[in-house]
């Protein structure tokens, strides 16, 4: 199947999983932590804590599990024993997630009293979360080099995954606050929203498990040591620049996504408002992907993916200048603004992880895309567990407290800093950071052609 068209139900097939992935974004970047400040009770600084350690974790856990997979042999093939064996603890771990420890200790239990008690039952069960979710993400996103080579195909078929993705994210950020307001009790109804996603996210892994074939040709890679597997990774110097841009890029928009719910609930008193707001940014982004895969064809795709993170730059900026000032409406349509963006970089750097992994193939002659998605994965969870160590800690370094209205003008501006100055920053030296990826569409074809000619002799 590498190198040919792929069908329209296969790339159906592999993008749905992505939508049950953003439904576990959507709960982790937009509302994990202020469930844990707002409703748990647990406080900033130690929440911060819990959601990085659990991402330190996961330097460890993600490069295994793609190691693990590109020597896995079985019936099934490399990748799809992993989505299998990972759909049910996934769907349960969201579940442990979002269930309030008050809800089991009854009457009584003060979070002010029980923060040890409240920390370790985040970081446990974020740990169980993750894991979960790796299991199942790295093996899926491995599968994308074996499914085409094709330069543009590659581009099509992230577009079809992560328009599932901006739709996945567009029905959670629309559902999680709407199930949560259904109930008095907004533990129960963080219970309910980790139940229903948790459902769906176990589905939606299964549907791809079972429709899209797993690639025959691809044989395991020959077994080598652990670190000499991630020593080769890192010695590929564009898959480098293109990891270091995307945790700069994560960690840019983690704060703007887990910042946005405090911005309208403190600075803008209008908490009713952030749902609207998400299905606005998430909206937009949806419609902004196919564009963005229709530019990229004509321009390349790097300068999309700096194009998208320069759009929130400057819109997070103007927001921060004047947004507190002005009606809410102003600040929707800069969330507008921002949704072109963030579509603008959704599929781009998926699309262009592959073209890194043909080059490294044609300098080692093995196929090891589990270690280079391990390690991409690991990425996007540094990128998250660095900004939420920065917020927790800023927003208790800056007297926030939760659910206190007003809130002190040094916590107002430090919840502003979020959606502002810090991003745009991140932005920025994401874009700066890009300029430097040298794999064009001419390079890619010249690759491409190289290893042609080397499996025409028979030289692997």
């Amino acid at each position: 199947m590498a190198g040919q068209r792929l069908s329209i139900g296969i790339k159906l097939g592999y993008g749905v999983c992505d939508f049950g992935g953003n439904l576990f974004y959507t709960a982790t970047a937009f509302m994990l932590m202020h469930y844990l400040t707002d409703t748990v009770g647990l406080s900033a600084a130690w929440a911060g804590t819990a959601l990085f350690i659990g991402r330190v974790w996961d330097a460890f856990y993600d490069p295994v599990i793609g190691y693990l997979s590109d020597r896995t042999s079985s019936r099934w093939g490399r990748r799809h024993p992993y989505l299998i064996i990972g759909a049910v603890p996934l769907g349960l771990s969201m579940v442990l997630m979002f269930t309030n420890p008050a809800l089991l200790a009854g009457d009584g239990f003060i979070p002010a009293e029980r923060q040890t008690f409240l920390f370790l039952t985040t970081l446990i069960s974020y740990i169980i979360l993750s894991t979960a979710y790796s299991t199942v993400n790295i093996p899926y996103c491995a599968m994308t080099p074996e499914l085409t080579n094709d330069f543009h195909e590659r581009t099509s078929l992230n577009g079809y995954r992560f328009s599932f993705a901006v739709f996945g994210t567009l029905i959670g950020a629309w559902a999680a606050l709407t199930i949560v307001g259904l109930f008095a009790d907004k533990s129960i109804g963080y219970l309910v929203m980790g139940l229903s996603f948790g459902g769906v996210m176990l589905l939606a892994t299964m549907i791809t498990a079972v429709s899209v074939p797993e690639i025959k040709t691809q044989a395991p890679t020959p077994s080598a040591n652990f670190p000499a597997t991630f020593g080769k990774v890192i010695k590929n110097t564009p898959y480098l620049i293109i990891l270091a841009t995307y945790v700069l890029h994560v960690m840019a928009i983690t704060i703007v996504s887990a910042s946005a719910i405090y911005y309208f609930k403190y600075i803008l008193a209008a908490e009713d408002m952030t749902t609207r707001s998400l299905v606005i940014l998430i909206l937009t982004a949806m419609l902004a992907i196919p564009i963005s895969v229709l530019i990229a064809r004509r321009v390349g795709k790097t300068p999309v993916y700096a194009g998208g993170m320069l759009i929130m730059a400057v819109a997070v900026m103007v927001l921060f200048g004047f947004g507190h000032e002005q009606p809410v409406g102003f600040t929707m349509v800069m969330v507008f603004i921002m949704g072109i963006g963030l579509g603008f970089t959704y599929a781009m750097p998926y699309a262009i992880v592959p073209d890194t992994i043909e080059y490294d193939y044609l300098n080692t002659g093995q196929r090891q895309e589990g270690a280079y998605y391990g390690l991409w994965t690991w990425g996007f969870k540094l990128g998250q567990a660095l900004a939420a160590q920065i917020m927790g800690w800023v927003l208790s370094t800056m007297g926030y407290v939760a659910n206190a209205m007003p809130q002190t003008e040094t916590a107002s501006l430090g919840i502003r800093l979020f959606l502002g100055p810090i991003p745009a920053v991140l932005f920025v030296l994401a874009a700066v950071t890009l300029t430097f990826y040298p794999i064009t569409e001419e390079r890619y074809r010249a690759i491409m052609g190289q290893l042609k000619d080397i499996d025409a002799a028979g030289a692997r």
